[in-house]
């Protein structure tokens, strides 16, 4: 009554798991997964699997003990030590391990309910041993991984495990996540990838899969293009995108609130976004968040309109610098429209910041009839269609006469 005692009962009454009960030590006889599963189902009653049940999934898992570091225990002198009923001996290709889940282990933990918190506890352990097995068992390994954390078998943050320096340095830990990715993209498709890596936490540290020397930008991405996971590359892009907006707003922000002239804000600001691929329009949102968090506003409402006037104005060269396109106008336009409803004191102070703008050259009068035609987002239009018709009407006035002068 030990766990290799055990063991051995398992490994016996696994052997005659053929076709018809047939003998599988024969190598040529396949295994009957029903016959595995009957077995096991049956042998509950006599084994104490709730003793036992992380060496039972091992040798399910491997085909016997492990000792740490991946190698197999074999202490027991003659006896047979390894079955070839396991995923590592006979889960051949994607499509068998598949009937292992479904014929076996799925059978298994609902028959053993039990049994789920001890695969877990298992798969902790074996995942990092993956440097002891051969490389056609972790194939297998990562196949079988790969459907369980899909179905909820195995929780996703279960495969930060594989991430430690032993595993890493040598690309074992790489290849093992690599076909991991490869089976759900190819199971469920490439949604499925990027929900995983987030689920899993992987998504934060997913350079720790490789090692030191490789893990500059360039190469991950490149071994993610090769590997077919072009998703990986995209959202790690646009994480790095959202990394880098963090870091040119923080400074923009202490720019404004240390006065720092604004002829430098705006070389410093150029520079940035150059150097981190953004756009003007990125950078005009940005200029609109740092500069209306660089006071505290008053909270009267009479006193608060000649407060952001005045404030607002002492910026006008820094918006002028980042609104060269209609575009960057059109995000401009709509960053204060949001800013004033979320802020309800500003709802009054609305038209005449857009006025101020208009005045000083930073929006022109295409744009702002554009966003008042159909360029606004909803927040508050009701509220600001009205604040503005007298002069989007003067506007389309001013227009139409010059149209007709130049007749």
């Amino acid at each position: 009554n030990n766990p290799t005692g055990f063991r051995d009962s398992v490994i016996e009454g696994l052997s005659k798991t053929g076709p018809e009960g047939s003998d599988i030590t024969e190598t040529e006889v396949g295994v009957d997964l029903d016959a595995v599963f009957k077995f096991l189902d049956t042998a509950g009653n006599k084994l104490d699997y709730r003793r036992y049940g992380e060496v039972l999934l091992e040798i399910l898992i491997a085909g016997g003990l492990l000792a740490p570091g991946g190698s197999y225990q074999n202490e027991g002198g003659d006896k047979v030590f390894q079955t070839r009923a396991c995923i590592f001996q006979d889960a051949f290709d994607l499509d068998r391990a598949k009937a292992w889940d479904n014929q076996v282990f799925v059978r298994l933990m609902r028959r053993y309910k039990y049994l789920e918190k001890m695969l877990v506890e298992e798969m902790m352990k074996i995942l990092v041993y993956l440097k002891g097995f051969s490389e056609e068992h972790r194939v297998r390994l990562a196949q079988v991984t790969a459907l369980w954390v899909s179905s909820g078998l195995l929780p996703q943050n279960t495969l930060q495990v594989i991430i430690n320096e032993h595993q890493v340095k040598e690309g074992v830990a790489l290849d093992f996540m690599l076909e991991i990715l490869r089976v759900i993209k190819t199971e469920k498709g490439a949604t499925s990838v990027l929900s995983l890596l987030k689920k899993s936490g992987l998504d934060n540290n997913l350079d720790q899969l490789f090692p030191t020397n490789k893990r500059t930008a360039e190469n991950i991405k490149n071994v993610f293009i090769s590997s077919d996971q072009q998703e990986i590359v995209t959202y790690l892009a646009g994480m790095e995108n959202a990394g880098a907006k963090k870091d040119v707003q923080r400074s923009l922000k202490s720019s404004i609130n240390d006065e720092k002239p604004i002829r430098e804000i705006v070389a410093d600001l150029k520079e940035a976004i150059k150097k981190n691929g953004l756009s003007e329009h990125e950078a005009v949102a940005m200029i609109w968040v740092a500069v209306m968090t660089a006071v505290d506003f008053n909270k009267r409402e009479d006193l608060l309109q000649d407060q952001v006037l005045r404030h607002l104005k002492n910026y006008i060269s820094l918006f002028s610098a980042f609104t060269s396109s209609a575009k960057s106008e059109m995000v401009l336009c709509n960053k204060i429209q949001e800013y004033c409803y979320d802020n309800q004191s500003f709802l009054k102070s609305f038209n005449k910041i857009m006025l101020l703008f208009y005045k000083t050259e930073v929006l022109s009068e295409e744009v702002i009839l554009k966003w008042y035609k159909d360029g606004h987002i909803p927040k508050g239009w009701t509220v600001f269609m009205e604040q503005m018709k007298k002069f989007i009407e003067w506007l389309e006035q001013a227009e139409s006469e010059e149209s007709s002068d130049e007749d």
